[in-house]
């Protein structure tokens, strides 16, 4: 909807451009920015779903179904640049100009399938990261983020700021080689004689070197932003922290690449409407014209939103998370949170008639075992009365011993624990 051609958002964009090239890049920012509400929805509404369903294994599941549509995804991806490529040969080739508006079509909805494509991979990557943060919040045996402690604040805002330094190297990069490429392509128009006669042949391979210098250099500051930051705040701050640093880095990555993704399909169909002819308070504009003037530079303000920094941020969340998740066991031996790996031995025991912490004003058991909350969540016990005892790789609840399934499934709340004891009035 956002980047489809003779909707809405495209033809807002169209409609200011007529005014000039700031308008038209203001009026893209603004509907890269819209088309980040409803996504967010769907999003937040699947994790949510997921979750009641089947917990974080549920996220998990749903993070597989969403991957498992990779190959229709390769299919829509590769549609746009296959039609591009086909427009630019037709082009060069000087084909009948109907063979050129028909590849410009197909050009059009390429960069409406590319924009939906690139809105799964994010989603995917979200439900992926989310999966991994759990993952690593069990790994490093620490039962939770706490965002009332000041460090782990702190970084969940340095977290959120990582995607935009991101963002910033990438499109730098592109406007860096797109320079030395025109400076390049001066250079050969006056040393050359007969380019645009066609008796001179041109030096393409020295243009192509610029550009693939540039995508492999200019890449290693921000590869290595990616990998170095989480290793930083983890050794640094302890794995509490770096559970925030990674939300922020999820959250914001997220936005910021359905922003800039949806953001630079619409500046580029704005741009194709033109070659068919728009119509703008009652006149009609073609190409060459001002107004498709100023669409171009939306175009070109575009392009790197959507082909280099967008498509980025769902391997920016991934790949911190998973060094996250590399470096999980470490930090728990170095912060003494326990971890997977951890012997760590736990016994618990409470009486009503003793005002012990933990016991709350009506009488009742406040429980604050991660296992005891979630067994209680399951009707598994009466929090008011129950034994739980864990010992050898197996689970007694009440007395009574529980299949392997049962154990499996609360392994991930058990934070590392090998040998846990909890009695709430046994008698009662």
């Amino acid at each position: 909807y956002y980047t489809a051609m003779g909707k809405r958002p495209v033809n807002s964009i169209i409609k200011q451009s007529s005014t000039g090239h700031a308008t038209n890049v203001i009026g893209g920012l603004a509907i890269g920015m819209e088309s980040t509400f409803l996504p967010i929805l769907v999003l937040a509404g699947g994790i949510w779903g997921s979750y009641e369903c089947a917990g974080l294994y549920g996220v998990a599941i749903a993070a597989a179904g969403m991957m498992a549509t990779t190959a229709m995804q390769l299919a829509i991806d590769a549609f746009g640049p296959i039609a591009d490529n086909a427009g630019g040969i037709a082009e060069m080739s000087e084909l009948p100009k109907e063979v050129r508006e028909k590849t410009d079509v197909l050009d059009a909805v390429g960069n409406t399938t590319a924009a939906t494509g690139k809105g799964f991979a994010i989603a995917s990557a979200a439900l992926t990261a989310l999966a991994l943060f759990a993952a690593f919040v069990g790994v490093a045996g620490i039962s939770g983020i706490d965002i009332y402690k000041a460090d782990v604040l702190a970084c969940l805002f340095v977290g959120a700021m990582i995607p935009f330094i991101f963002s910033s190297l990438a499109i730098r990069a592109v406007g860096e080689a797109a320079m030395a490429m025109v400076e390049e392509v001066r250079r050969q128009f006056r040393t050359i004689p007969g380019i645009m006669e066609g008796t001179g042949k041109p030096e393409y391979d020295k243009c192509v070197a610029i550009s693939t210098e540039a995508s492999i250099k200019k890449m290693m500051l921000p590869g290595a932003i990616t990998i170095v930051s989480p290793l930083i705040i983890g050794f640094a701050f302890g794995p509490e922290a770096l559970g925030g640093f990674l939300a922020g880095a999820t959250v914001s990555g997220v936005l910021m690449g359905m922003f800039q993704n949806n953001a630079g399909g619409a500046w580029d169909n704005a741009k194709k409407s033109f070659e068919k002819g728009v119509e703008i308070n009652g006149e009609m504009f073609y190409k060459k014209s001002e107004p498709h003037k100023a669409s171009v530079t939306g175009d070109t303000v575009g392009d790197p939103f959507k082909d280099t920094s967008g498509p980025s941020m769902n391997i920016l969340i991934k790949l911190m998370s998973i060094v996250s998740l590399v470096i999980a066991p470490t930090l728990a031996q170095m912060y003494g949170t326990g971890g997977a790996h951890a012997n760590q031995k736990e016994t618990i025991e409470m009486k009503m008639e003793e005002k012990r912490e933990g016991e709350n004003k009506g009488g009742e058991i406040k429980l604050e075992n991660p296992l005891a909350i979630a067994l209680e969540k399951d009707g598994l016990i009466n929090k008011n009365s129950f034994s739980v005892q864990l010992k050898n790789d197996s689970l007694i609840i009440n007395g009574v011993l529980q299949a392997k399934e049962v154990l499996e499934k609360y392994r991930s709340v058990l934070n590392g624990k090998t040998e846990l004891n909890i009695e709430v009035n046994p008698k009662l």
